[in-house]
């Protein structure tokens, strides 16, 4: 009879057991979201499993160059204009002193004097030329720039049709070489300095003649760009 009552417990036990055991399950899966169950086992199973290393981020530079400017230097990038729709840009120490967003980029020779000592823009304007007489105008803002100024100069669309011999010699005095060269919708920029010499190992002028209808543009001038890093003590 012993016996017979032991295995009877044991069943009984068993059965409360199994009893216990789905009750606490439901009550569980009840309680605790079906979302939460699932990241708990995807958790479990990424367990043991190696961690993805990503490289950060790059922090963006002044100017959008790929590398930070040395101490003591001025970041610059000066941008032609693109195409009938993209203007042109100039962003000196991070400021964009000329673009579509500030409202004074345009069609023609787009010029910013900037005080090399201070870094600050003193003044920035474009001058059309295709429509209008403006070479002359554009001329007395070149030869008005101070002593101790950068002159920053990109085109937009066409800067050559009715750009007259005195503002060429104006802009081939600061020491261009492609002014004379540019012809109907090149890309040209430029930087020039007033009353101090710029470093012989950097780039002051880039141009490129957009007659290629083949290109992205369909003949409209193909942007072209120059940047870098000036130094502050050339003065």
């Amino acid at each position: 009879m012993r016996l017979g009552n032991n295995k009877f417990m044991k069943l009984a036990g068993f059965v409360f057991a199994s009893i216990c055991a789905w009750y606490l399950g439901s009550l569980f899966a009840y309680i605790i979201p079906e979302d939460s169950l699932a990241a708990t086992f995807d958790n479990i199973q990424k367990v043991g499993e190696k961690p993805i290393l990503r490289a950060p981020l790059p922090k963006r530079q002044k100017c959008d160059h790929w590398s930070p400017c040395p101490p003591g230097s001025y970041a610059y990038r000066l941008l032609s204009g693109g195409g009938k729709e993209k203007m042109a840009k100039i962003c000196f120490e991070d400021e964009q002193l000329i673009s579509e967003e500030k409202k004074n980029a345009g069609r023609g020779i787009n010029i910013a004097i900037v005080d090399y000592d201070t870094g600050k823009c003193t003044d920035a304007k474009y001058f059309d030329m295709w429509e209008g007489e403006f070479s002359g105008d554009m001329t007395d803002f070149i030869k008005k720039a101070p002593q101790g100024s950068l002159l920053l100069m990109v085109t937009h669309d066409d800067g050559s049709t009715k750009l007259k011999e005195n503002a060429k010699k104006a802009i081939a005095d600061l020491g261009s070489k492609d002014i004379q060269n540019i012809r109907f919708r090149s890309s040209w920029v430029f930087m020039a300095a007033k009353g101090f010499k710029l470093p012989d190992n950097l780039e002051k002028e880039k141009i490129n003649h957009s007659d290629n209808k083949m290109n992205r543009y369909g003949g409209w001038p193909a942007e072209i760009q120059i940047e870098g890093c000036l130094p502050r003590n050339l003065r």
